[in-house]
C-alpha cells in the first residue's frame, strides 16, 4: 500500500522572513522526518502538477474576487510586501500559492481515484483567507477550493471540511457557509485568533460546527468533543470526499497558541476520520515547531497506512 504525498521544493520559495513562524524549513523538516519514518518506502511522493496545465484561474475566480487575486499578483510583481502585519508576499509567493492550489487538486484527484487517503505538503497555508482578503499567513483559500472543485467531479454529491488547526478557519467558513453541499467543522482554541469561530455560527444550511476548545485543554478535553459532536456532525453530513485542514499547532510546544496536544494525538483524531471515510485529503494548514509538526505529520500518515 503505497500513500500519496504531493510536494514540490518550490514551496520553499515563499519567503516571509527570517523571524516570521511560516517559514520554508516547516516542509523541509517534515520531508526529512517522513524519509526517516518507518514507513518510508511505502511513501509515494508526487509532484504538484504545473498551473498552466490546471483551472486554476477560474477556480480561484469562483471563489476569491478579481480584486483580491490582482492585489496579491501585483505585490509579487513589484518584489513583494504585506497583505496585512502578519502576510507577507514575496517576489515568487503568487506562483508558489497557484501551484500550492494545483496541489490540493491533485489531491482531490488522487483520493478520488483510489478511495483512499492522500496528504498535501504544500504552502503558504489557506484557512484564514477570505473571499476579499488574505490574512493570518494565508493567501488563498486552498480547502475551500479543493472542497468546490472536488464537487465538479463525477459522483461527488458532498463534500465536509475538518479543520482541526488550533486557530478558527475563518476563510474557510465565510466562502463555504453558504453551500448546501458543503460542510465545514473547526476545532480550535476560543478565544484566540482571529477571534472568530462561536458555537452560535451554524451556517446557512446547519452545515457549519464550530467547537471552541479553552486554553490549557489536552486530548482528555478534546478526544470526548471529537466523539460526541465531530464525528457525529461529519457522519450525519454523508461526504463522498473529507478533506482536513491539518494545522498541528495545537501542539504543546507550538508557540502561537495555547493548548496542550501531543504529536501523537493526531493520530487518534486520523482514527476518527477513517471512521467516517477513507476517502481523506489532508492538506497542511499551521504548525510552526519543528519538531512537533513534523512528529505530527508523521502519526496522522501513519494512521492511514494501518
Amino acid at each position: 500500500m503505497f500513500f500519496p504525498v504531493i510536494y514540490s521544493d518550490e514551496f520553499l520559495d515563499h519567503k516571509t522572513g527570517y523571524l516570521h513562524p511560516e517559514k520554508p524549513e516547516r516542509l523541509t523538516a517534515i520531508v526529512n522526518a517522513l524519509k526517516a519514518a518507518d514507513f518510508a518506502e511505502q511513501l509515494l511522493w508526487q509532484l504538484p502538477t504545473p498551473v498552466a496545465q490546471r483551472p486554476v484561474m477560474s477556480l480561484l475566480q469562483q471563489l476569491h474576487t478579481q480584486r483580491y487575486i490582482n492585489k496579491v499578483q501585483e505585490i509579487a510583481q513589484t518584489g513583494g510586501g504585506y497583505l496585512d502585519g502578519d502576510t507577507p508576499v514575496s517576489q515568487r509567493s503568487y506562483d508558489v500559492a497557484m501551484l500550492a492550489v494545483s496541489a490540493w487538486l491533485d489531491g482531490v484527484d488522487r483520493v478520488l481515484e483510489t478511495g483512499k487517503s492522500a496528504f498535501v505538503l504544500a504552502r503558504p497555508p489557506g484557512h484564514h483567507a477570505e473571499s476579499d482578503a488574505g490574512m493570518g499567513f494565508c493567501l488563498f483559500s486552498n480547502a475551500a477550493i479543493a472542497a468546490h472543485y472536488a464537487l465538479q467531479q463525477s459522483g461527488i454529491r458532498r463534500v465536509a471540511i475538518l479543520d482541526w488547526d488550533v486557530h478558527h478557519g475563518n476563510g474557510t467558513q465565510e466562502i463555504v457557509e453558504t453551500h448546501p453541499q458543503i460542510a465545514y467543522c473547526s476545532v480550535h482554541q476560543y478565544p484566540c485568533y482571529p477571534g472568530t469561530g462561536k458555537a452560535s455560527e451554524r451556517g446557512e444550511y446547519n452545515n457549519v460546527l464550530n467547537v471552541p476548545i479553552p486554553p490549557g485543554s489536552d486530548i482528555e478535553g478534546y478526544q470526548p468533543l471529537f466523539e460526541k459532536k465531530v464525528v457525529p456532525f461529519l457522519t450525519n453530513f454523508q461526504p463522498d470526499l473529507l478533506i482536513v485542514s491539518a494545522g498541528y499547532d495545537a501542539n504543546a510546544d507550538d508557540p502561537l497558541a495555547s493548548i496542550n496536544l501531543q504529536p501523537q494525538d493526531y493520530g487518534l483524531f486520523t482514527d476518527c476520520c477513517l471512521e467516517i471515510t477513507r476517502k481523506i485529503l489532508f492538506g497542511l494548514e499551521g504548525g510552526y515547531d519543528f519538531y512537533a509538526l513534523s512528529k505530527s505529520v508523521v502519526a496522522t500518515i501513519e494512521r492511514c497506512l494501518v
